[in-house]
């Protein structure tokens, strides 16, 4: 094979590899802005191989969040001479939204930066299966709410220094009359319940830092109260709404709410906080529940019915 036949096999056999992965190249004259890409780019950005190229309108393809990030990579990558990867957002001159993976590397001339070049992936695939699984791994698929695991990271950093404490209030939701309805009519009519007070919940505590499904039919919400009275009016509103929820076609579910808060204030650790909402928890659903319970930092409580 001569040299010309055994180019032109190497550059057929990265064109297919370039296709497979749906890699391609490119650079960039640092003197005029001037563009070079391979076939693979073009099609990542959805225009016509060939196509005249301009960097101002190639970077308007980026979504905001993405081309500030470029912007601030590469110029840094050029200020220090080194290079950079990213993770990026497009909206194609098509309309498609994708992710491409961008690696980049300056080259010099002496001192000087004359060119910066690299290759872009699209990973929208990947980034589609890595949302997924996060979404799976931090929200509850019956209610859409975020589950224990997300409560637990939220609650914790909202606890992670006394100022803030100070400001958070945590409460805890057991649902009335959940068990006969699920013993009475079914799982089927149990998970709807559940998604009906979820949304519920939803509706009255829009302003709330959180609102999770943390168990069975256990919900907690996470929200910033500045005094025992506001949280008093929330809890009331949640037992209130939830005695009165119904489903999508109006009928009332026949259930209600117990809630159980603590002020964050007052307690060292998260754990304490939890535990002495549970504790008032507890004595609202023994004081005869469609109530709630104020914990107090001494973990006595006070039970009020809404």
């Amino acid at each position: 094979m001569d040299t010309s036949a055994e180019l032109a096999h190497l550059k057929k056999l990265f064109d297919h590899s370039s296709r497979a992965a749906r890699i391609g190249v490119w650079e960039c004259n640092l003197a005029d802005e001037k563009l070079a890409w391979t076939d693979m780019v073009y099609e990542l950005f959805d225009l016509p191989i060939g196509h005249p190229l301009n960097r101002d309108e190639t970077v308007k393809l980026y979504t905001e969040r993405s081309r500030i990030e470029l912007t601030m990579l590469r110029d840094r990558a050029i200020r220090e001479r080194s290079g950079f990867s990213l993770d990026a957002e497009i909206i194609t001159a098509k309309g498609n939204h994708r992710w491409i993976r961008i690696t980049a590397t300056v080259e010099c001339e002496g001192d000087r930066p004359v060119r910066i070049f690299g290759m872009k992936q699209d990973i929208t695939a990947e980034k589609k299966l890595f949302d997924e699984i996060r979404y799976l791994a931090e929200f509850d698929l019956l209610t859409g709410l975020p589950n224990r695991v997300q409560f637990q990271s939220t609650f914790d950093t909202l606890c992670a220094t006394e100022a803030s404490r100070q400001t958070v209030a945590l409460f805890l939701i057991d649902l009335d009359g959940f068990k006969q309805v699920n013993d009475r009519l079914g799982h089927q009519a149990g998970d709807q319940c559940l998604r009906v007070a979820a949304n519920c919940l939803r509706t009255v505590l829009g302003g709330a830092e959180l609102v999770a499904r943390i168990g069975g039919d256990e919900f907690a919400v996470l929200h910033r109260c500045g005094s025992s009275d506001e949280a008093a009016r929330i809890a009331s509103s949640i037992v209130t709404s939830l005695a009165a929820s119904r489903d999508d076609d109006g009928r009332h579910i026949g259930i209600g709410g117990s809630v159980g808060v603590a002020l964050a204030t007052g307690y060292r650790a998260p754990k304490d906080i939890f535990a002495a909402a549970d504790g008032a928890l507890y004595a609202a659903k023994s004081g005869g529940r469609n109530r709630f319970s104020l914990a107090q930092p001494s973990f006595t409580s006070q039970i009020h019915a809404a």
